[in-house]
């Protein structure tokens, strides 16, 4: 399919369609971030968002078997 045809098929402009063709080209892997795809630094930011609220719970966790072996030694 021709891009002048894609152009019309999407409703973008030529200047659009030719930047996608040349991001993709340019780093396929990382083109068309947002559909799934993430920057690796988002990447990272989200693994360690995610380890953050992991850790927090095991401490929410600690807290409260604590509080509980407190109670019971008393």
């Amino acid at each position: 399919m021709s891009r002048a045809r894609l152009d019309g098929q999407l409703d973008i402009s030529p200047k659009t369609l030719h930047k996608w063709v040349a991001d993709y080209k340019k780093d396929a892997k990382h083109s068309f971030v947002g559909s799934g795809n993430l920057k690796p630094e988002d990447r990272e930011k989200r693994e360690l968002q995610k380890r953050i609220r992991d850790l927090e719970e095991e401490n929410a966790i600690l807290k409260k078997a604590m509080s509980i072996f407190a109670k019971n030694q008393k």
